[in-house]
């Protein structure tokens, strides 16, 4: 459904669109030398020339998009927006027309606008989904066509015409199928009553995938004792395969086995075998403590 402006941003729209057209065309050549002027000497009036003659390039890739819903004002400031890259990355010598070059930039803009604020929920964050958002509509209305009325617009689509569409934008039909329901359904406030004159509303109904704070107890107390078991391990250990192990495996950032060498004066080899030595006394010391190696493991 289309979005409606009150009657002063209808004018306001008007106005804009008006003085949009009486811009007069440009040639080609001069054209060209407004975009020569502004990329090689900067010079701002034959920039604002080029750019004023090319709104209404704008005003109607507007036009194009004005039933997703969104204000056709907000549309034609991201066209504006896209216009002013293109002039600020034409360039001249490559001998196609500002038009060309330019529309590529105002659409995109435009797309990307009505990905973001189409619905709250991101939608085409992907080609291939982008691709579905702006297109599914349009093949979904020639497949009715074609059948003469077929489904109608009010049902899905068939595995058959789903197929035939992922086939003409090359993309899966699980994406397809995804997309359809998308756009099939509205964004709906968590906050809003299940039924009419209902007191519930549907975050009622969310349940909380957070721990219990029985299971937040339970899981400090664990932590506190597998930290204490930790402690008395390491106490068991000698003081050089101790240092190695707060050093090596204590740490967010590690020291190397060559730094470890270097300060216990033995050689990088020797510092492996120590790891690897005071790691099994440390497996062994704690297997003493546990019923089952699972009880040194923190809940997920």
């Amino acid at each position: 459904m289309a979005y409606i402006d009150d009657p002063e941003t209808q004018r306001a729209n008007l106005s804009f669109i008006k003085a949009s057209m009486r811009e007069p065309l440009l040639t080609r050549d001069h054209e060209f030398d407004l975009a020569r002027k502004w990329r090689e000497g900067g010079d701002e009036r034959a920039l604002h020339e080029l750019v004023r003659a090319y709104t209404r390039l704008v005003v109607a890739t507007a036009a194009r998009f004005r039933n997703y819903g969104l204000p056709m004002g907000d549309l034609v400031q991201e066209g504006n927006v896209g216009l002013m890259q293109a002039a600020s990355r034409f360039e001249p010598d490559r001998e196609v027309r500002f038009s060309t070059y330019a529309a590529w930039w105002i659409r995109s803009a435009m797309q990307d606008y009505i990905l973001r604020n189409w619905s709250i929920v991101r939608t085409g964050t992907t080609a291939a989904q982008k691709s579905l958002f702006f297109n599914l509509r349009r093949l979904r209305a020639r497949i009715e066509s074609i059948s003469q009325g077929g489904n109608g617009s009010g049902n899905s689509l068939t595995k058959e015409g789903r197929e035939w569409i992922a086939g003409e934008l090359q993309v899966d039909v699980t994406e397809v199928e995804a997309m359809e329901m998308r756009l099939s359904a509205s964004d709906q406030s968590l906050n809003s009553p299940v039924a009419d004159g209902s007191d519930e509303d549907w975050q009622d109904f969310l349940a909380d995938q957070r721990p219990s704070p029985e299971e937040v107890v339970i899981g400090m107390r664990d932590s506190r004792t597998r930290s204490q078991w930790l402690a008395e391990a390491l106490g068991e250990l000698s003081p050089r395969e101790r240092t190695i192990i707060q050093e090596r495996r204590l740490r967010e950032e590690g020291a190397t086995l060559e730094q470890l060498g270097r300060e216990l004066g033995v050689s990088k080899e020797r510092v492996r075998q120590l790891e690897h030595r005071a790691l099994l006394k440390l497996r062994q010391s704690m297997l003493k403590r546990v019923e089952g190696f699972g009880d040194l493991l923190a809940d997920a």
